[in-house]
């Protein structure tokens, strides 16, 4: 049983720079990509399956999202997805990403040019 009055059990850890620092990479992504309407936030809620509260905090960078929401934000944002493999130090799988997203691009381009 935890006492009523005391101790903290949140935001003391050593983890905490990263995890707010975490948190603001995450909101300036999703800011970046979808602005910061309530429809970029509802966008996010049908993404994620999350609350409009919790998503709120995301575009904040109050909270950020953690295991299935992560998941789900990568899977629809490449800004999410690029900061993300940034914070990670593993840019060079992003670029690989970035270039076969161009080639795709320039090849219904071409295809467009032809007609």
């Amino acid at each position: 049983m935890l006492p009523k009055a005391g101790k903290k059990l949140h935001g003391g850890g050593n983890g905490t720079y990263h995890t707010t620092r975490f948190a603001r990479v995450v909101a300036g992504a999703l800011r970046t990509e979808l602005g910061q309407t309530h429809r970029a936030v509802k966008t996010v809620m049908r993404w994620t399956g999350a609350g409009e509260r919790t998503v709120k905090h995301w575009f904040a960078g109050t909270h950020g999202p953690s295991g299935a929401h992560l998941a789900a934000l990568v899977q629809h944002s490449d800004s999410v997805l690029a900061e993300f493999l940034r914070l990670a130090g593993r840019e060079t799988p992003m670029l690989k990403i970035e270039l076969s997203t161009m080639r795709a691009k320039l090849v219904g381009l071409v295809a467009l040019i032809d007609r």
